[in-house]
């Protein structure tokens, strides 16, 4: 239940706080006085469109509060829990502030949460009469959903095995397309992937196979370079194509010192000197002889490793994937051609999986059609009566199950196979028609009225807003709203912005919203009535603009007693 509402700095209210109760409140005042400023700000803080026009002119900022008792509402407490946000179980506090820089702020209990969210909850906590009754009318699938609404434990049952078994048959349906479109294309794709499989598996590629080459190529090339320098060093010491050797030069001119040492005896120190010589590069040369042995190459080995780089690189740009990568993707090829080898018994079996699962759904749907045909003999019951109590007694009300035109089995849905529309017949021997073609603005207030009445047995909402529920109507039809909506305020909060003076006299509170201004600046003020300024407001209500007389007033006392002895007698006084 709503139990107060703070609006600060929207269009021409500066601060304003209304205090709320249980039972029926009326919102009267002039045309133009602001009462749409009040149904305005209870929209905004319950999540709707954040229009920067209601920011009062001048001002940066505009905020609305509204503070809620949800003790018995488990729906709020499941999404305060959901939320993990924080309260005393029985009061919630909820605010907006929406700036001209574009910031938008909701809080619940202080803490911030999306405007998406603030919605959801709001679903819960009132019910504003007019912000979507111009869709309810024209939409079949929320009168779909306001019929299922109204439904037992076991038509809610019954809904949720359909949207499972929906579930279950679009996911097998999409599963059994695309193995369908697959299949479609199974010769060919076999046929590629042979060929693919031939060349990775004639390729061979192993893990790490590419690192390992090229460490391999870089050691033979180390090998290469060190043995094309020793094979030039054996040359120069043993002898090349020009014939010059050293170690030749140097045994001959140790042999020719060595015979002059024989003769002249200071030659003995260099003769032995080169001599030794001669021995240490012939050792040399030895040992260049064997390294050169070591380290000789065959060029095909190069040849073979760049060979196989070069393969591995190309299945690399062929297949989009790195060399490591190769054999996995051998292994995914082969369980894919596997696969499509056995493509056609599976596609098969998923077809028979496939009936399984329509069946299902087309069997438990049919019983939700059966089940909502039962609630619309109950519903349309229901209806006629509220209308009749609204003075539509020959209004005739049926709920329409559309046939299937299409000629083609209907996908399946999470709502079921049902297509329905209200229909409504004002009047003897006129044909029945959408609600959306009613032409009667009486008829439409009195039509909503009536379905909001008959929605207070099973919603979950405590308190409703009614704007403007009673354009249209006037005479002893407004006495007969007046005393359906306060039947409604027995069970719910009732909050109306009205025109009509039997509404107003009806109401267990009454507030009263005017316009003041001081010469520059005008602002909305509301004010709760007591009895003697809401006898005054009536009486303005009922003189209109020939002004309040003591006759208007007199009537005004005589509602007002009139619908206190009603209470009285009913035992609905507040």
């Amino acid at each position: 239940m709503l139990e107060s509402l703070t609006i600060h700095q929207i269009a021409l209210i500066d601060d304003v706080t209304i205090h709320f109760h249980q039972g029926m409140h009326a919102l009267t005042g002039e045309t133009g006085a602001g009462k749409s400023i009040v149904v305005d700000a209870v929209t905004l803080v319950l999540g709707g469109r954040a229009d920067r026009d209601l920011i009062r002119t001048g001002c940066d900022k505009a905020s609305v509060e509204a503070e809620f008792s949800v003790s018995n509402n488990e729906k709020v407490h499941s999404f305060m829990e959901q939320e993990s946000i924080e309260y005393d179980g029985s009061h919630i506090v909820i605010y907006r502030e929406i700036s001209i820089s574009g910031r938008n702020i909701c809080r619940v209990c202080g803490v911030m949460i999306p405007v998406a969210r603030l919605r959801d909850l709001a679903e819960w906590l009132l019910d504003l009469h007019g912000q979507n009754d111009h869709r309810f009318l024209s939409d079949p699938e929320m009168q779909l959903a306001f019929l299922d609404q109204t439904g037992a434990e076991n038509h809610s049952l019954l809904m949720n095995r359909v949207r499972e078994d929906c579930e279950s048959f679009i996911n097998n349906h999409r599963a059994y397309a695309r193995l369908v479109k697959k299949n479609e294309n199974r010769e060919s794709q076999m046929k590629s992937l042979e060929r693919d499989l031939e060349e990775l598996r004639s390729a061979d590629i192993r893990v790490n196979e590419a690192e390992q080459l090229l460490e391999e190529r870089k050691e033979k090339e180390t090998a290469f370079s060190k043995s094309e320098a020793l094979d030039t060093i054996r040359a120069h010491l043993s002898g090349n194509e020009e014939g010059y050797a050293a170690l030749t030069e140097v045994k001959a001119a140790s042999d020719l010192l060595k015979s002059i040492s024989q003769k002249h005896t200071d030659f003995k120190d260099i003769s032995q000197r080169c001599e030794s010589l001669y021995f240490e590069l012939e050792d040399i040369a030895y040992q260049v002889n064997q390294l050169a042995d070591k380290f000789e190459i065959n060029p095909e080995e190069l040849d073979r490793i760049d060979h196989r780089l070069d393969l591995i690189h190309r299945m690399e740009r062929k297949y989009q994937t790195t060399a490591d990568e190769l054999p996995q993707l051998t292994s995914r090829l082969e369980e894919e051609y596997s696969t499509l080898v056995n493509l056609e018994a599976e596609v098969s079996r998923m077809s028979v999986e496939h009936k399984k699962t329509l069946g299902r759904y087309r069997n438990t749907a049919r019983e939700l059609t059966e089940s909502r045909k039962k609630l619309s003999e109950t519903f349309e019951k229901k209806m006629m009566k509220e209308l009749s109590d609204l003075g539509m007694g020959n209004t005739l009300f049926r709920v329409e199950f559309k046939p299937n035109e299409t000629g083609r089995p209907l996908m399946p849905t999470q709502q079921g196979d049902d297509r329905i529309e209200f229909m409504i017949s004002p009047n003897p021997g006129e044909p029945l028609k959408p609600l959306a073609k009613i032409a009667s603005g009486g008829e439409l207030s009195r039509m909503m009225l009536a379905i909001k009445t008959l929605e207070t047995s099973h919603s979950g909402v405590e308190s409703m807003v009614f704007d403007e529920i009673d354009t249209g109507i006037s005479g002893r039809m407004a006495q007969v709203v007046a005393e359906k909506m306060l039947s409604i305020s027995r069970e719910r909060q009732v909050i109306c912005v009205t025109h009509l003076p039997q509404i107003a006299a009806a109401a267990d509170y009454h507030y009263l919203v005017q316009k003041t201004t001081d010469g520059s600046r005008t602002q909305t003020s509301v004010m709760e009535l007591g009895h003697r300024e809401r006898v005054a407001e009536v009486g303005r209500m009922i003189s209109g603009a020939d002004g309040i007389t003591d006759e208007s007033n007199a009537y005004a006392e005589k509602l007002i007693d009139a619908a206190e002895d009603k209470k009285k007698q009913n035992g609905i006084i507040s």
